[in-house]
């Protein structure tokens, strides 16, 4: 595929940016303890990861038990809520860089591409983590889970972002490492590359045929200012 006319460019945080499991292993299983539940492996939390803090939740509570089990409100409510208030403590600590993030991000800002963030953790936890990795004054719009109604797959936190700045989904591109990031961009009418090394249930993100799969976060450079 030809060089994308790109001037805005969305991106994922976790799987994307950040390797965020450590910080999420830590507070799934303080909120298990607090739920008197078995504790998680790193690479259970790895696979729960994707969908909001809602469904991580939902999925750690599930593993493990019966086909049927279903938690009951009053339980994802407090369970919630535990995982909030350890993650609170947590998220923004010994952040876990992917190989050439920062140094390309620097490098699309300033050869004049707007950067926004879209990511599906909840919005509350984004502002922390993105001022102790040095990275705020590069985004110019970030959007969480619960910014808006929907979330990715749903291509309306995107298009919101093109909104905001103006611009036509031709003009951006959303760069992520999950089928959420590639579906919400195929819906919305936007170019999207696929990391090989995020969160992907396992799953090849190939499989969901993004424009782009890359193995490496520095090559947006060769695409994009090449």
């Amino acid at each position: 595929m030809a060089k994308p006319a790109v001037k805005l460019i969305q991106f994922d945080l976790d799987g994307t940016l950040i390797d965020s499991v450590p910080q999420l292993h830590l507070a799934v299983n303080a909120m298990l303890a607090e739920l008197d539940r078995a504790p998680a492996s790193v690479e259970a939390v790895r696979g729960w990861v994707g969908n909001g803090a809602d469904m991580l939740v939902r999925r750690a509570l599930l593993a493990g038990r019966e086909a049927d089990y279903a938690p009951a409100p009053a339980e994802l409510a407090r369970a919630r809520a535990a995982f909030d208030a350890a993650y609170d403590r947590v998220a923004d600590r010994q952040l876990i860089f992917y190989p050439g993030v920062v140094d390309v991000l620097g490098q699309l800002h300033r050869a004049g591409f707007i950067l926004a963030m879209v990511t599906n953790k909840p919005s509350r936890f984004v502002p922390a983590i993105l001022t102790a990795a040095g990275l705020g004054e590069l985004f110019s719009l970030v959007l969480g889970g619960d910014s808006l109604p929907e979330k990715k797959p749903s291509p309306a936190p995107l298009l919101h972002a093109c909104a905001h700045f103006d611009m036509d989904p031709s003009q951006c591109l959303m760069v992520g490492d999950s089928e959420n990031d590639v579906l919400a961009a195929k819906a919305a009418g936007m170019a999207v590359v696929g990391l090989s090394y995020g969160y992907n249930y396992g799953r090849p993100i190939a499989e969901s045929e993004p424009d782009w799969v890359m193995d490496d976060f520095s090559q947006l450079v060769d695409l994009l200012l090449a």
